[in-house]
């Protein structure tokens, strides 16, 4: 349900009295703890606390998107073909530095064409797309021919699929799990 307009003057006053926690103030004011966080940051009032039980979920959620990322590219490695046909790896096998940062992995197509890919755990945010194109531009200027990237997440960001369409050097792709079992 959203804040009505008097509940965020109270919220706002209370904030700028810094009297009240950002708990304290979410349970007088009748609002979910997010939102007092929300109205905090949009007055600038600076970052929030966290609490200890909040930074473990965040950092195990940023440990296990990390170790999904690293698990695709290893599958991906193993298997590179099942992008598309002909796609090689020419990466040496590891990730290529750049000076505008790690590129997950790098190939070449059947016409010898550079394609840089870029790999998201969950959903692509419209930074995603910022990034691959950097990649491509830092690989452009050392000489490469880097013409394409794929970027590969389980979804994507509404306002990353209409930027898209804006660059022809840039395909989507999603990924999909099948889980198999075998004895152990």
């Amino acid at each position: 349900m959203p804040v009505t307009l008097s509940q965020r003057e109270h919220i706002v006053k209370l904030l700028r009295e810094s009297i009240l926690s950002t708990e304290e103030i979410a349970e007088v004011s009748g609002v979910p703890r997010g939102s007092v966080i929300a109205i905090k940051a949009h007055l600038g009032m600076g970052r929030y606390e966290i609490d200890t039980a909040t930074k473990e979920i965040i950092e195990e959620a940023a440990e296990l998107k990390f170790g999904l990322e690293r698990d695709m590219e290893q599958a991906l490695r193993s298997n590179i073909q099942q992008l598309e046909p002909g796609l090689k790896i020419s990466d040496g096998g590891k990730q290529r530095i750049t000076d505008a940062g790690y590129i997950d992995i790098t190939a070449t197509d059947e016409s010898g064409a550079t394609v840089i890919i870029e790999l998201k755990a969950g959903i692509a945010e419209p930074q995603a797309l910022t990034q691959l194109l950097a990649y491509i531009g830092a690989v452009g200027q050392e000489g490469g021919l880097a013409s394409r990237g794929l970027l590969i997440a389980q979804n994507f960001h509404p306002k990353l699929l209409f930027a898209v369409k804006a660059v022809s050097n840039v395909k989507l792709l999603k990924y999909n799990f099948k889980f198999g079992f075998q004895s152990v």
